[in-house]
């Protein structure tokens, strides 16, 4: 592995060997100094030289490892093909050969479920792999320094990391990008998403330099998921990987196995993409959101489909109300889960079949541990890969009513 070095001075050095897990941040775990610490770089097993990095994070006292040199390589270590992988940690596993990685993402899904008594003997399928490796993200997130050009933070070191291209993103936004360096000094902070069907972009904030020789400031944009187009305003959520999207809205549809008479909810909505998709299989559709932005986009976006209904408000509050008890459900919340008022109301109405795409198994192991002591059961477990070269992990769980 390369060598990263961040100041002058000779850094703190430490030989370790790293447990048998991943922590949460996708960096792998080993005991130093009586505690244990995130070691960025290395695969579970391995003998490291790790540079020692100590910070305040929050007014807490933080250690965390940079591996500088491998003593015992895991075999299914690979070399990172990104010059700044290291240097910019927005990439965790770039290091670790792809089959691996969906080994380890479906083991974290795992660890996280034997964390519960009642998800005791669920079967976690293997982890449905991504098409494209490198090259999927249809949403950057850049900092701005350096003479007006965009890059990103090292999350340990704090650094900025100034690059002329991240092997992640499409090719559209490394070219709006390239666009913009050294010419983007009026911000701190810039966002570019991009329509990789429609070759359409938004970009915020506004920029008002005359050198700026691209349209930013949009409202919204569109992309198209399997024959519909989608608008997509600045602050409704959609997923990064477009390709990846449409094998996820299929895979959804699949789980529910809607015969086309049952009435579905789809909670936490967006923009509409599960609703409008399955639409065609249902009788009718009941899509709940809270965000004004998305409702709007979402409404656009259903335009000619008459069995589709968006309802404005947090979930939880429409669940609480509900009385129709729907034949499926659809649960697609934020990374922090479902709220307790949405678990119950779940318990409450008993549809036939529930499925949970969730972002996050630690909060999904937590809220279906809470759905099967209510008395739901838990059918099956799919992990699909939605963020090839990171930890993170999508995850569908289907549960139906006993």
């Amino acid at each position: 592995m390369t060598s990263f070095r961040f100041d002058d001075q000779p850094p703190e050095l430490a030989e370790l060997t790293l447990v048998d897990e991943i922590g949460p941040l996708g960096d792998c775990l080993a005991d130093f100094e009586d505690e244990r610490i995130n070691v960025f770089g290395g695969i579970p097993g391995e003998r490291v030289v790790a540079r020692i990095v100590r910070y305040r994070r929050r007014r807490k006292r933080m250690v965390s490892g940079i591996v500088q040199e491998v003593i015992e390589a895991s075999p299914h270590r690979v070399q990172a093909p990104c010059q700044y992988f290291g240097a910019c940690t927005g990439c965790q596993w770039q290091h670790v050969s792809y089959s691996h990685q969906l080994t380890l993402k479906r083991g974290y899904v795992e660890r996280n479920f034997a964390e519960y008594p009642s998800l005791e003997g669920i079967a976690i399928d293997p982890c449905i792999p991504a098409p494209g490796l490198y090259g999927y993200r249809n949403h950057a997130r850049f900092t701005i320094r350096r003479e007006g050009s965009p890059g990103f933070v090292n999350r340990i070191t704090r650094r900025f990391v100034q690059t002329d291209e991240c092997m992640l993103m499409t090719p559209g936004i490394n070219r709006l990008a390239d666009d913009l360096k050294g010419r983007a000094r009026e911000t701190s902070q810039l966002s570019i998403r991009y329509g990789v069907n429609t070759d359409e972009w938004l970009i915020q904030p506004k920029l008002k330099s005359e050198d700026i020789p691209l349209e930013s400031g949009q409202s919204h944009y569109t992309e198209r998921l399997l024959g519909h187009t989608f608008r997509i305003a600045s602050p409704s959520f959609f997923q990064v990987n477009t390709e990846q999207a449409e094998r996820l809205a299929e895979l959804v549809g699949e789980t529910l196995g809607l015969a086309g008479e049952e009435v579905v909810v789809d909670a936490y909505a967006g923009v509409g993409t599960f609703a409008i998709l399955l639409a065609d299989k249902a009788k009718r559709v009941m899509a709940i959101e809270e965000s004004a932005a998305a409702i709007r986009d979402a409404a656009a976006n259903a335009s000619g489909i008459d069995n589709v209904e968006f309802i404005e408000g947090k979930t939880e509050d429409v669940f609480d109300s509900m009385q129709v008890r729907p034949d499926a459900v659809i649960l697609d919340p934020s990374r922090s889960g479902c709220h307790p008022t949405v678990l119950e109301s779940l318990i409450r109405l008993a549809p036939e079949r529930t499925v949970y795409v969730s972002c996050d198994p630690g909060a999904l192991a937590r809220d279906l541990d809470v759905l099967v002591q209510g008395g739901l059961r838990v059918e099956s477990v799919r992990p699909i890969d939605m963020f090839p070269q990171t930890h993170h992990v999508e995850t569908v769980a289907l549960l139906t009513r006993i």
